[in-house]
């Protein structure tokens, strides 16, 4: 059975190489980002762990450690520009392993917009990796309906990960590893929410975005925003039906660590709004991913092969 992995990253062998030589890359200082040895892997050998666990395609993307939207946005697109060339060029030498999802300098949204047209009509990419904030900003400010706008009109898919250790949780403890176990999840939900109460998903309808981690908490919660909804005139500002209503535009990984977890997400969206996605190369990633959906006991065939590949072979022309 085939498999389609949206949630696989990558840390640009350029700076790695760069960084042995204790050299600068695109203004990016040795050491400056964190990598272990499995993220340091080259295309070989990643392909050679991709067929130890049983995985056919990465869509690869940059690490979100090289996000940096706090600095100058002609550093952040000078080196978007560059991870985003490796990554095609990946694509380009291994058609059949990988596909690719840009990074966007996201504090400069006339240079995200430009560079995401680039790397869509010009390197043959899928989409973006972007996180769920903007240097403090959520996007439901105004200042980031044309960067949706031209996402919808390429067509591109926007994979919502969050930068590292960089959660809400973290502003009240960062113990037991929780900006990350609890945090991402939280902060998925925030997304979910500021995109549909701020009105984003009624004006680009067609808007492809899928939140890495299942979502986080957001089809849990969903039953509390829909009553907030009901009784809260704030939360109908921008829209006419309830947050539940909206859960079927976006697309969620299946990344939960958790075959109940996953059930429910399931249950809640529809398998058709479920993919593949495991977070490699991270300690936090699925172990033995295709395995793993494959064993799982509640999950009919047809779903999981919906999820393992059919999916997304649909949604990106992989």
């Amino acid at each position: 059975m085939r498999s389609i992995d949206i949630h696989a990253h990558h840390i640009p062998q350029g700076y790695i190489q760069a960084s042995k030589r204790g050299e600068e890359w695109h203004g990016l200082k040795p050491g400056e980002v964190g990598v272990g040895p499995r993220p340091s892997w080259n295309a070989e050998r990643r392909i050679a762990d991709m067929n130890s666990l049983g995985v056919d395609v990465h869509v690869v993307s940059t690490g979100s450690p090289m996000y940096f939207y706090d600095r100058d946005a002609s550093f952040t697109t000078g080196l978007a520009r560059a991870c985003n060339d490796e990554v095609a060029q990946m694509t380009k030498d291994y058609p059949e392993r990988f596909s690719g999802l840009a990074t966007l300098p996201m504090q400069d949204i006339g240079a995200s917009i430009a560079e995401l047209e680039r790397c869509m009509t010009g390197l043959g990419m899928k989409g973006a990796m972007i996180d769920d904030t903007v240097n403090g900003e959520s996007y439901d400010e105004d200042k980031f309906l044309p960067f949706f706008e031209a996402a919808e009109e390429l067509g591109a898919m926007l994979l919502i990960h969050q930068r590292p250790g960089q959660t809400v949780v973290r502003e009240r403890s960062t113990k037991y590893h929780m900006p990350n176990t609890i945090g991402n999840l939280v902060d998925r939900a925030v997304t979910f929410a500021s995109l549909v109460f701020g009105g984003v998903m009624d004006k680009f309808p067609d808007l492809r975005v899928c939140l890495s981690h299942a979502g986080g908490y957001t089809c849990f919660g969903i039953g509390r925003m829909d009553h907030g909804w009901k009784v809260r005139p704030e939360a109908r500002v921008n829209i006419q039906r309830p947050p539940s209503t909206y859960l079927r535009n976006f697309y969620y990984d299946c990344l939960t660590h958790s075959e109940e977890s996953l059930r429910f997400v399931i249950d809640a969206v529809g398998v058709d709004r479920v993919v593949f996605g495991t977070d490699w190369p991270a300690d936090m990633a699925i172990d033995w991913s295709a395995s793993w959906v494959l064993g799982l006991e509640s999950l009919t065939k047809e779903e999981k092969e919906a999820i393992l590949w059919k999916n997304l072979e649909g949604l990106l022309n992989i």
